[in-house]
């Protein structure tokens, strides 16, 4: 299947999964962000993965559906005053900005809960065995052991870099290798583990054995992380028609991200390395996949 078509079987889940029941506004809430118009990068790797491995799509559905929710839910929450005030998300307006802050919290909530649920719902044909597993990968991404941990860091990396502290590109010398372990740390976190949670969860579905689970887990950080990078280069070089979100934030707020760290120049080269390395590990490992190459040719081509 092509990507276009694994995107429209993921929307038409979604909307199935996501009814409306009262209290129907925290319902509503919750629905808005989850179908906002998006890449679907996740539920369709995860879908990817399990097909790499013999499983069918309708087998890895409801897990690919509960990790784009888990996504929405980072969204809604990082897009919140208290973190990174942002009033739009796809081209639309965030959630707190629809709902209120007080409802887009608990919308957050929620879905944190709610994904798990579509899981073990809809996918007991997989057995006990497996369903434990992906609860244990979903909840180590979902925690403070995962995206959790990354947000705290951002946060924090905030307080540390004032925009009066921020250095020009071609000062980047200025940063110490506590600044490196940390931007690595939060992108790891952040970005990453999802990546990771979507390529684990398929892989388990199809029965991958350990070897090709561990290189499956090494190509999602590395693809995460290279997600990451473009993101924070078209923060600098791209609009709001094309990116449907406020541009600059982060550098106005002092954000530490991979072009203020590095440089523009550094952030395009180490791009171009990372994509390399998930094409060599696909290739090493035997995993054919035209979804994942068709991926990373766009997260290149940022």
């Amino acid at each position: 299947m092509k990507i276009e078509e694994l995107t429209e079987i993921v929307n038409q889940k979604l909307d199935e999964y996501m009814g409306i029941f009262y209290p129907q506004k925290i319902f509503k809430s919750m629905k808005y962000t989850v179908l906002l118009p998006g890449k679907r990068l996740r539920p369709i790797m995860c879908l990817e993965s399990a097909r790499l491995f013999g499983a069918e799509i309708q087998d890895a559905l409801p897990a690919a559906c509960a990790i784009e929710m888990l996504h929405a839910q980072t969204l809604i929450h990082d897009d919140l005053p208290c973190m990174d005030n942002d009033d739009y998300r796809r081209g639309k307006l965030t959630n707190h900005k629809v709902f209120g802050e007080a409802i887009a919290v608990l919308a957050g909530d929620a879905l944190l809960t709610f994904a798990p649920q579509i899981i073990l719902k809809h996918s007991q044909n997989l057995g006990a065995e497996k369903l434990v597993k992906l609860m244990d990968e979903y909840f180590q991404a979902a925690g403070a052991f995962g995206v959790i941990a990354g947000q705290v860091m951002d946060i924090e990396a905030e307080k540390l870099y004032t925009p009066y502290q921020m250095y020009d590109a071609d000062e980047t010398e200025k940063y110490t290798d506590e600044d490196k372990e940390l931007l690595h740390f939060i992108h790891l976190h952040k970005t990453s583990d999802l990546f990771k949670l979507a390529l684990r969860s398929g892989a388990i579905i199809g029965n991958a054995d350990d070897e090709k689970l561990n290189a499956l887990t090494e190509f999602g950080e590395k693809m995460g992380i290279a997600f990451q990078i473009a993101d924070d280069i078209l923060d600098e070089t791209s609009t709001f028609e094309q990116m449907g979100k406020t541009l600059g934030k982060d550098k106005a707020a002092g954000k530490l991200t991979y072009v203020t760290l590095y440089g523009l120049d550094k952030a395009k080269e180490d791009l171009n390395a990372l994509i390399g390395e998930c094409f060599k590990i696909l290739d090493e490992n035997g995993l054919k996949s035209e979804i994942f190459e068709t991926i990373l040719n766009k997260i290149k081509n940022c």
